[in-house]
């Protein structure tokens, strides 16, 4: 009979337990993006739609990206974009625009106010000028897939829909920041989807989102977390979203992709101001994404733990099982999922930038609790 001895039991079990709590959400949760299958409109109708863009010295990305908006295929839609104390030439390109786009709504905030943080205050003031229930948000560096983008996610409007969330990819370059940005977009996919879709949705990201105008004014818009700079999507979402008033649109030509950070400092400063946001999710979702954490934590610890302190054939047996049953688990749902999500590359990578991914999110996560946000600029 083989005796365990303390350190290896401890190991044992950590990596066990990290294990079977990993599958779970892989095969329970993360699956059900991964294979669904195309879902037919809510409705056939086609609701008049307000797009909503908040814009602060976005000269450059508003002439790259806006006509792609503002030529949409849909019968009946405005674009709305506030320009927020701008210096450069935004309020004279917004001018230009008007002239060749009747459709196209400029609010123009002369000042920037020091006591209102983020992009919240003109987010806000867009949504209440916008002339139509149904709201499409995005930002000015970003850029529909498809001039079908508001049609497919007004597709889902019926009269339980309030809200529907999509992807936001960035757009694919060379080099190493960029697939890491990529992958770690593409895993918080996985999961704010798959939960979604799993009845338990709690976040959307504000490069491409929909919601109702009432359902904004109803629960008084962002106001319960203005002291915050980020957040104008995910913790609004977390605060409103249920099963029942929430859908997901996944087409490609829904997507809409964005320019990522071209340096390590700039994407970290800005995953960390979106890390700390979690602190204000609703109980259950920070105990559910929680677990998830742990889990790979555990896994993690134990797994290292077990391939340089042990020397048990019995155990090693049991690694290798473990390690091979969670690795043809993920290559299944991440080669799916990228398939879905049109992400090339990413199964690969991902292989293997897990455990960094962890580590650094751990990092930044932990920092981002201890540090002030800082201002929209």
């Amino acid at each position: 009979m083989t005796h365990f001895t303390f350190v290896e039991i401890i190991f044992l079990s950590l990596f066990l337990t990290g294990l079977l709590v990993q599958l779970i959400f892989y095969w329970g949760i993360f699956s059900r993006l991964a294979f669904l299958k195309k879902q037919p409109p809510a409705t056939t109708e086609q609701p008049p739609v307000s797009v909503v863009i908040a814009a602060r010295n976005e000269y450059h990305h508003l002439k790259k990206n806006l006509p792609a908006i503002l030529d949409q295929k849909y019968p009946d839609f405005e674009v709305v974009v506030v320009n927020h104390a701008s210096d450069d030439e935004t309020a004279d390109y917004l001018k230009e625009m008007q002239n060749r786009y009747p459709h196209l709504k400029v609010i123009t905030i002369e000042r920037d106010l020091n006591f209102f943080h983020g992009k919240k205050f003109p987010l806000s003031i867009g949504i209440k000028s916008a002339a139509h229930e149904v709201l499409l948000l995005t930002d000015a560096d970003c850029k529909p897939a498809s001039p079908y983008w508001i049609s497919r996610m007004a597709s889902h409007y019926n009269k339980q829909t309030e809200i529907v969330i999509a992807y936001g990819p960035y757009y694919p370059q060379k080099g190493f920041l960029n697939r890491m940005i990529r992958y770690d977009t593409f895993f918080t996919a996985l999961q704010y989807l798959s939960f979604a879709l799993a009845g338990k949705p709690y976040m959307g990201v504000g490069r491409n989102l929909s919601y109702r105008k009432s359902l904004f004014l109803k629960n008084k818009g962002f106001i319960s977390h203005y002291d915050i700079a980020s957040g104008d999507d995910d913790l609004f979402i977390n605060q409103v979203a249920r099963k029942e008033n929430t859908q997901v649109e996944l087409s490609p030509e829904s997507f809409v992709y964005s320019e990522p950070k071209h340096r390590f400092s700039e994407w970290f400063k800005q995953k960390r101001r979106h890390l700390t946001t979690g602190k204000k999710y609703k109980l259950r979702y920070k105990f559910l994404l929680g677990i998830f954490t742990a889990s790979m934590g555990f896994y993690y610890t134990g797994l290292v733990g077990l391939l340089f302190l042990i020397d048990n054939l019995i155990i090693s047996g049991i690694l290798a099982t473990g390690i091979l049953l969670r690795l043809i688990t993920r290559i299944i749902i991440y080669k799916n999922l990228s398939n879905r999500l049109k992400e090339k590359q990413i199964l690969l990578f991902s292989l293997w930038w897990e455990p960094f991914h962890f580590i650094l999110m751990a990092m930044t996560g932990f920092m981002g609790f201890f540090t002030k946000q800082a201002r929209w600029k």
